[in-house]
């Protein structure tokens, strides 16, 4: 049986637009974010705020996305922001050779790598750009009725098949989360104790045996049993229909609008105006001197 990310309906104004408005709103914030590559901390910052603003309007409680959020901060900014740190890398070229103060030197054993105030100013900023989209997107499991996930998609013009995958693909991870913790629940009652694994990498996975082959296996059998159950209906000989409605209102007009906007503008502050490119403002160098 499948099941779903902890969606609770809520009467916010996120779950009231149309599902398909957030995809459409959320590629648009992207894309113009990507396209013309802006690395301007003033529209990334205002970016930033407005994808804020719409995570708080979506009221999801701490204690749902508590984990969700650690995994995205050690990515971003322990990984992203460390690399982006050292290296410069991820962004524009004149990131490393912008001509910026040194505040320290990292040497290790010979390897040095200097820290420049330009390359703390473009982790800020690489930081902000990779928030502005995860807050867009962490929302959606959680406020997106798992009844329409299908729907959704096929709406937006994909095919039956396509839909059905990224229906399919939505509840996933949830499902795999649930066998596993069934199966460690499992096998704590037979005296497994998963606290207490000793050894080296290849005597911990050996450890991890009776957890890892039961749940491969329950979702080999769960991949069969849908598999069936599609087979039985055939699905994919013809056209099917979707049993729910999704009808666009006013506010998901206003929205469409904003994010189209959103991107319209920052292409022509990049390509026409040159407005968009890589800089460190005044302020931020003079905390450093």
């Amino acid at each position: 049986m499948l099941v779903t990310w902890k969606y609770r309906p809520r009467d916010t104004f996120i779950q009231r637009l149309d599902p398909r408005t957030r995809f459409i709103f959320m590629a648009c914030i992207v894309l113009a974010l990507t396209v013309p590559e802006i690395w301007d901390y003033r529209i990334i910052f205002s970016l930033f705020l407005l994808s804020l603003t719409l995570y708080l309007m979506a009221r999801i409680p701490w204690k749902d996305v508590r984990r969700a959020w650690m995994y995205i901060l050690i990515l971003v900014v322990f990984i992203v922001g460390i690399n982006a740190i050292l290296f410069g890398r991820g962004g524009p070229g004149s990131v490393t050779s912008y001509p910026s103060p040194v505040v320290y030197v990292i040497s290790i054993l010979g390897w040095e790598k200097p820290i420049t105030i330009a390359k703390i100013w473009f982790a800020i900023n690489q930081i902000a750009r990779m928030l502005t989209m995860a807050m867009l997107a962490l929302p959606f499991p959680y406020t997106l009725n798992p009844n329409i996930y299908g729907t959704t998609f096929k709406r937006m013009g994909v095919s039956d098949k396509i839909s059905f995958t990224m229906d399919l693909a939505f509840r996933f991870l949830p499902t795999f989360s649930r066998d596993f913790s069934i199966t460690l629940d499992a096998q704590r009652a037979r005296g497994f104790e998963i606290d207490k694994l000793n050894g080296g990498l290849v005597a911990r996975l050996q450890k991890l045996a009776p957890l890892i082959i039961p749940v491969t296996m329950q979702s080999t059998v769960t991949g069969e049993e849908v598999i069936d159950a599609m087979d039985l209906r055939a699905f994919g000989t013809t056209s099917r229909t979707w049993l729910k409605e999704l009808h666009y209102a006013l506010r998901d007009y206003l929205m469409i609008s904003l994010g189209v906007a959103i991107f319209i503008a920052c292409c022509v502050l990049k390509w026409v105006y040159g407005i968009g490119g890589f800089f460190v403002p005044d302020f931020f160098t003079n905390l450093f001197i």
